[in-house]
């Protein structure tokens, strides 16, 4: 009996060293893996425009035919937040993004962007994710003059 007692408290010690060697081990790893993909969402490497520069002047229209003019002029800072419908992770940051709506209205206009495709596919979304009280533009052009290399990607375009 008591030799099945120290031999189970040998296996135990040797399985409780074996549990913390790999997670000392998945810890590295993720550590390397944080080091190699951190600043992914940050780079910009299709940058046309500077901080500070004017944003391109254009006039478009949302496909619920609300007329939207790039720089406003409506007093209010412009948020142009590019997505799909199939980016897992806009889709993720829309509840961010409305948060930002409501909460900055005073100030800021939120508009979602899209490089175009099919438009009823994009009113679908737009019904599905409840984003009605946003101008929706399917714009490639729009896409283009801010550089906009990946989804999702947003811009603050200042009233001044």
């Amino acid at each position: 009996m008591i030799e099945a007692l120290v031999v189970s408290q040998i296996l135990l010690a040797v399985l409780v060293l074996g549990l913390g060697v790999m997670c000392f081990a998945l810890a590295r790893q993720i550590g390397v893996l944080h080091e190699r993909i951190a600043p992914a969402g940050a780079l910009s490497v299709n940058q046309r425009l500077k901080v500070g520069d004017a944003a391109p002047p254009l006039s478009l229209t949302a496909i619920d035919g609300r007329a939207v003019k790039v720089g406003g002029g409506e007093g209010k800072s412009q948020l142009f937040f590019f997505l799909s419908p199939d980016c897992p992770i806009c889709k993720t940051l829309l509840p961010i993004v409305q948060s930002i709506a409501r909460a900055e209205r005073d100030w800021v206009s939120v508009i979602l962007a899209s490089d175009g495709g099919d438009a009823d596919r994009h009113r679908e979304f737009q019904a599905r994710e409840k984003l009605a009280e946003f101008p929706y533009v399917l714009s490639e052009p729009l896409g283009r003059s801010f550089g906009v290399g990946k989804l999702p990607y947003a811009v603050l375009v200042d009233d001044a």
